[in-house]
């Protein structure tokens, strides 16, 4: 379940091909800054550079007091709202929403990812149409400082990785405030409560009450 493919359709986004060589999405992480610079010069007359490298769709609605930092894309029909801070190295997809005081860095938005209000989203991946709801983070650096270890139930996976956020699935629901601690995953169609505390991983479809609560999906 840790696999980019078991958490990601990788034909929702501009860099479905990068990541598909990566067995682990957090693997990419390290290149997104250089797979941005590449990207941009070869998107065509659809999209503007804005500033340098900075790519901008003509479709995208952002704010006079957006900042969006090199490099970055911003994709068609995405908007960019009041005081969004994108950082740098960043990759927003079509159909998203950077709301009102986002931060992002160093981040991959597949297609129709929602961050509307006061989220951090940080060395992380957010899949196809998921939703980080009112102040939601992602948490990428240990209060230890050492490198973040995706743990799964008994086993641990190394990243090798001192900044390392969260992985998030497909159609994942993310709470209100709930903090997705470093090395985070979370499989598609998953839910997490509001005021969570989320560490290791979390199963696709299930939900996401508490450390020791985490329950299937019941089929409608």
């Amino acid at each position: 379940m840790l696999k980019t493919t078991d958490l990601f359709d990788l034909t929702h986004s501009l860099a479905g091909e990068y990541l598909a060589g990566f067995d682990y999405p957090w693997d990419a992480l390290d290149g997104v800054r250089d797979f941005i610079l590449a990207l941009g010069p070869t998107l065509g007359d659809d999209y503007e550079e804005k500033t340098p490298g900075v790519w901008i769709h003509k479709t995208a609605a952002v704010a006079p007091t957006a900042y969006i930092g090199a490099p970055a894309v911003i994709g068609p029909r995405t908007e960019v709202r009041h005081c969004a801070f994108i950082r740098s190295s960043a990759l927003v997809g079509a159909d998203c929403v950077v709301g009102n005081s986002v931060e992002i860095k160093n981040a991959i938005l597949f297609d129709n990812v929602q961050t509307p209000h006061y989220n951090y989203v940080g060395d992380s991946i957010l899949g196809y149409r998921s939703h980080m709801g009112a102040g939601s983070l992602t948490s990428n650096v240990k209060s230890d400082k050492r490198p973040v270890v995706i743990r799964d139930g008994e086993d641990a996976v190394e990243t090798g990785r001192k900044k390392c956020g969260a992985m998030v699935g497909d159609y994942v629901e993310v709470g209100c405030n709930a903090v997705l601690n470093p090395g985070t995953v979370i499989g598609r169609r998953a839910q997490v409560y509001p005021a969570s505390s989320v560490r290791g991983v979390v199963p696709e479809n299930c939900i996401y009450k508490s450390a020791d609560r985490v329950v299937r999906k019941i089929e409608a």
